[in-house]
């Protein structure tokens, strides 16, 4: 059996994880619960750790899965005036993907962060990322990215390595300064030339910036270049 404010808890961090992608934090639970102090929470925290209702995640903050509900809450949840939450048409179940912590996206291939090299369309492979990875505005929906793996060295001064697998979000507009897939040639070239690098507009040309100091930057017609992507996260395995 669970105590009144164990339950409260477990629908608190059950209900952010759907909403948000994140549980609440310690001050946002103490809060909530009308608590004087965040002792309090860590002790509801480990009385449902030790029921089995959730589990902590090690060397993550606020990391917490949860493992399953009560089942009298089950009932009430499946029954008539259950409180829902509400997900955008389409979407996956967001509640599931916040409490595995992670989710898989299609990998596909090698990017060049050199020069330019053949686009890859189709997904070779899959790769687990941390659901914080992907989440914007506390939406997460893992149709809108994808994974590349970075072939080159002309993005290390800004900390992206040969071999590291880079996070990217669908989109075909970006703010200047952002590092970007861009997509090089007209459509009569078929603009099959995909490269990682900085994008800055500068008026009717594009520049696609290397962080390599040995590498020049390169100029295109602004017709020429189209986003395909922004980064929004980077794995690396060592």
């Amino acid at each position: 059996m669970l105590t009144r404010k164990q339950k409260e808890l477990l629908v608190l961090i059950r209900d952010r994880l759907a909403e948000e992608g994140v549980p609440p934090s310690f001050d946002e639970m103490k809060e909530a619960l009308g608590l004087k102090s965040k002792s309090g929470i860590h002790r509801l925290i480990t009385g449902l750790e030790e029921r089995g209702f959730i589990k902590r995640l090690p060397h993550r903050a606020r990391a917490l899965e949860i493992i399953r509900m009560p089942e009298d809450m089950e009932a009430k949840n499946s029954g008539k005036g259950a409180r829902k939450t509400r997900l955008p048409a389409n979407m996956p179940d967001m509640a599931a993907i916040a409490a595995a912590q992670s989710i898989s996206l299609p990998l596909y291939g090698r990017i060049a962060a050199g020069m330019p090299i053949e686009a890859l369309h189709d997904a070779s492979s899959m790769i687990d990322v941390p659901v914080g990875l992907i989440a914007a505005r506390g939406k997460i929906n893992p149709d809108d990215h994808y994974a590349l793996e970075v072939d080159g060295d002309s993005m290390i001064e800004a900390g992206i390595m040969d071999g590291d697998r880079v996070i990217i979000r669908k989109c075909d507009t970006v703010e200047n300064g952002a590092i970007v897939v861009a997509l090089v040639g007209s459509e009569d070239e078929g603009g099959n030339e995909v490269t990682l690098k900085k994008l800055e507009r500068r008026g009717s040309k594009t520049a696609l910036i290397p962080a390599n100091k040995n590498l020049q930057t390169q100029i295109y017609d602004a017709a020429r270049v189209r986003v395909q992507g922004k980064l929004v996260g980077l794995v690396r395995q060592y």
